[in-house]
């Protein structure tokens, strides 16, 4: 990781600011603003992406599946892409420096948005390609952002400032669906690609502002080394657990996603109904019947995201930082799966699109304040190849691994006639087990020590003569 030089010692107007939601020590308020600017872009983008993708999704079916269950089994594409896509970002990560990294894995993102706006707008069938583009290449753009962040920020640093700079992404999260209902479907792809860009943009100005205050041998203008995920993962058991407690959170949430879009889709047949536009007849009817369900599942969509957003907002511009003050990283583990615990359980008791609506902005809300914030800051103890390569396998492939395993799930229940308090019952299972490997990673947390800089450590306490 990288070690900032104080530029100076007296408190900015910047740091007097920002104290009430952080301990901001003197001269760290322009930089940890210039972060939260870049996160805020970046999830504001992605609001929109994802906004336009469920509507294209859940109106489009193909393969003789409805909208929702094709949206489930696309996880397993995803899975499969990224068995090739992961070890090709670990080679260019073992290849350039990391502002190289980002600007390349950027400018293709940036590109490959505005390719699909061009295919919609000539009546390309973009939904599926769409969907699947964007489970691969949101993630890692996420992912690198918090890798970043973990390089820059030393883990005394990250502990009392990643929950102020996740603040800016809980913002850009509320901005993103509100934006998206100013437009049609289709033109989100390029007003996502032009707040990507400024994102980027960004991203420069703080390397640069870092690279002043930093010492001419700092790690960040160097590659990160060669060593491969398998043999980073291998090594180091801790972080195999964290592996494991995403890919169960994450199939807890996959499932319980199936559930929330077989609601709205719900919703949009009853709300416009196959007798709907009487005036007009055969393909004509159905375009318009199909557009008219794709945007009301777009504004409940919209509206989903804002009530998630607006409450993780709150929380972790208020809550967050002293969560983690009182209970510690590995304290705050526990938060997410009781929160889970009680979601699924009233979804399993009671039922009802209401009750399912309720139980997943509980669950996402709190996901995308608490949960994220401790899951990044578990990072802060590792080496730069386990932040770049493993953690971007992590966030990539791990989780898609477990939407694909969640996609046999949602054959199974329908396959059985199963609805989605089946499924919720499921979940209860698996959270059971998210709750022992938040154990296991509490207690093996503890012991471990914060890596030398440059170093390549182990986070298993069991292993700790090899640092």
């Amino acid at each position: 990781m990288s070690t900032l030089i104080p530029v100076a010692e007296h408190t900015t107007l910047l740091d007097w600011l920002l104290r009430p939601f952080a301990r901001i020590r003197a001269g760290e308020g322009p930089q940890a603003l210039l972060m939260m600017l870049c996160i805020f872009l970046v999830l504001t983008s992605y609001y929109l992406m994802k906004t336009a993708r469920e509507g294209l999704i859940l109106t489009g079916g193909g393969f003789g599946l409805r909208g929702e269950e094709l949206k489930s089994y696309s996880g397993a594409a995803m899975a499969v892409a990224l068995v090739a896509l992961v070890p090709a970002y670990a080679a260019l990560a073992s290849r350039v420096r990391r502002l190289r990294l980002i600007n390349v894995s950027h400018a293709i993102v940036i590109a490959s948005l505005l390719g699909f706006f061009v295919l919609a707008r000539a009546g390309a069938p973009i939904g599926l390609a769409f969907f699947v583009w964007i489970g691969l290449v949101n993630m890692f753009v996420v992912a690198q952002f918090w890798s970043y962040a973990n390089d820059l920020y030393s883990e005394e640093q990250g502990r009392r400032l990643f929950a102020i700079i996740a603040i800016g992404g809980s913002i850009g999260a509320v901005v993103g669906p509100e934006l998206a209902k100013l437009a049609t479907t289709y033109t989100l792809l390029p007003c996502a690609a032009v707040l990507l860009a400024a994102s980027l943009a960004v991203f420069n100005v703080i390397e640069r502002l870092h690279a002043r205050r930093a010492p001419a041998n700092d790690v960040g203008r160097q590659p990160i080394d060669g060593s491969r995920v398998i043999d980073l993962l291998r090594r180091d058991r801790v972080v195999l657990l964290i592996a494991a407690l995403v890919f169960v959170a994450e199939l807890v949430k996959t499932n319980g996603e199936y559930v929330l879009s077989s609601a709205a889709t719900s919703h949009a047949l009853q709300a416009v109904p196959a007798t709907a536009h009487p005036e007009l007849v055969g393909a004509a009817r159905d375009a318009a019947i199909t557009a008219d369900r794709r945007e009301l599942i777009k504004a409940f969509y919209s509206n989903f995201f804002l009530w998630v957003n607006l409450i993780s907002l709150a929380v972790q511009a208020f809550a967050v930082s002293r969560i983690l003050e009182k209970l510690g990283v590995r304290g705050a583990l526990f938060v997410m799966p009781v929160i889970a615990l009680g979601a699924y359980g009233a979804i399993a008791a009671i039922g009802g699109i209401a009750l399912v609506r309720a139980a997943k902005v509980a669950e996402n809300a709190t996901e995308y304040s608490v949960q994220n914030t401790v899951r990044q800051a578990l990072f802060l103890k590792t080496g730069r190849p386990v932040k770049y390569k493993v953690k971007a396998a992590i966030d990539t492939f791990v989780v898609r691994a477990a939407d694909t395993l969640s996609a046999l799930f949602v054959w199974l229940s329908v396959a059985l006639g199963m609805d989605g308090r089946g499924l919720a019952i499921i979940n209860l299972a698996l959270i059971g087990v998210w709750l022992a490997i938040a154990v296991a990673i509490s207690r093996r947390h503890a012991n471990a020590a914060p890596p030398r800089v440059g170093s390549t450590p182990s986070l298993d306490p069991r292993n700790q003569e090899t640092r």
